[in-house]
C-alpha cells in the first residue's frame, strides 16, 4: 500500500522520443513506485512536462540521494526539473489589506488541514485584521504605507526573515515593485476580482458594471512585474444580469474569489502547476 510521505518529480524539456521510457525506468530501477503519473506535449513549442509522484517509502534513501542518481539522466534530455519531498510543508506567507474573505477562507482551510502548508506570518499594509490572524495563533506584521518606497523596503527585509517558499497576495490591494516580483518570480500568487485579461487594474467591478456584462470572475495568476498579466493558474466566472448593482456584483465576485483562491494555492502546494512562458499546464 502506498504511503502518504512521496516525493513528486517535476519534469520540462524539448520533447525527445524515449522521454517517459526513461524516466520509469530509472524508477523502477531503483525500486520506485510511481503513483502518480501526468504527462503533456505543447503542440506548438515541442515542449514536454510531466509529473511523476513516487512513494517515499518504496526507496530505501533519501530526497538528496534521489537527485543526486537522477541528476545524469536529466543532462542527457537536457530536463528542467526538480523533486520535492513532501513530508517538508510550504512556507506560505499571506499578504492581506483590509478585506478578509479571501484570507479568512484560507486560515480556514489551513486549520481545518484541508490544505497542507505552514504559515509563518501575515502581513498588512494595515492594521485591521490583526486581532483576527492572532486569533489563529500566527504572527502579524503591520508594515504601513508611509511611502511606497518606505513599504516595500520593509516588506523586502520582513520575506528575507521570513524565508518563504511562496507568497501569496490575499487581496493585498498594492502593486509590487518589479525587483519584488523578479526575486519571487513563480513564487508570488495573486486573486484578481476579474475574468483577466478583461478589466484589468483597479476597480474592474465597476468596469464590469460600466460595460454591462453578462458575467463576472476571479482570476489567480502568478505575480509578474506586469500589472495583472502573469501566468493564469486558475479561473471561473458566475453569471449576471442588469438587475445587479456594483454591490451586488462585489458580493457575488467575494465566493469566486475565494473558491479560484484556494484551487489555485491547491494546485500550486501539490505541484501541478508547471509555468510554460506566460501560460501554465496545471495537472488535474
Amino acid at each position: 500500500m502506498a504511503s502518504n510521505h512521496n516525493y513528486r518529480l517535476i519534469i520540462s524539456c524539448p520533447d525527445k522520443v524515449g522521454i517517459v521510457a526513461a524516466v520509469s525506468s530509472f524508477l523502477a530501477q531503483e525500486g520506485g513506485l510511481i503513483t502518480e503519473a501526468n504527462h503533456y506535449l505543447d503542440p506548438e513549442s515541442q515542449w514536454f512536462f510531466t509529473r511523476q509522484v513516487i512513494d517515499a517509502k518504496s526507496l530505501d534513501y533519501g530526497v538528496e540521494e534521489l537527485s543526486r542518481r537522477f541528476a545524469p539522466l536529466a543532462k542527457s534530455f537536457d530536463m528542467e526539473w526538480r523533486i520535492r519531498d513532501t513530508s517538508i510543508p510550504t512556507r506560505v506567507v499571506l499578504l492581506a489589506s483590509k478585506q478578509a474573505h479571501c484570507l479568512s477562507d484560507l486560515l480556514y482551510r489551513w486549520r481545518s488541514h484541508e490544505l497542507d502548508f505552514e504559515i509563518p506570518a501575515v502581513a498588512s499594509n494595515h492594521d485591521t485584521l490583526r486581532s483576527y490572524v492572532e486569533w489563529h495563533k500566527l504572527p502579524y506584521h503591520h508594515v504601513p504605507v508611509t511611502s511606497k518606497e518606505a513599504h516595500f523596503a520593509a516588506l523586502t527585509q520582513l520575506l528575507d526573515e521570513l524565508s518563504p517558499d511562496l507568497i501569496v497576495l490575499a487581496r493585498y490591494m498594492q502593486i509590487l515593485p518589479p525587483d519584488l516580483c523578479q526575486k519571487y518570480a513563480g513564487r508570488i500568487i495573486n486573486i484578481h476580482h476579474s475574468f483577466l485579461p478583461a478589466f484589468a487594474g483597479a476597480r474592474p467591478y465597476h468596469q464590469a458594471a460600466e460595460r454591462g456584462v453578462k458575467l463576472i470572475g476571479a482570476t489567480c495568476h502568478y505575480v509578474t512585474d506586469e500589472l495583472d498579466a502573469g501566468p493564469i493558474i486558475d479561473q471561473d466566472v458566475a453569471r449576471i444580469s442588469h438587475h445587479d448593482s456594483v454591490e451586488d456584483m462585489v458580493r457575488i465576485g467575494k465566493d469566486i474569489e475565494k473558491i479560484v483562491l484556494a484551487r489555485g494555492l491547491r494546485n500550486h502546494l501539490e505541484d501541478r502547476v508547471l509555468i510554460h512562458g506566460n501560460k501554465t499546464i496545471v495537472f488535474e
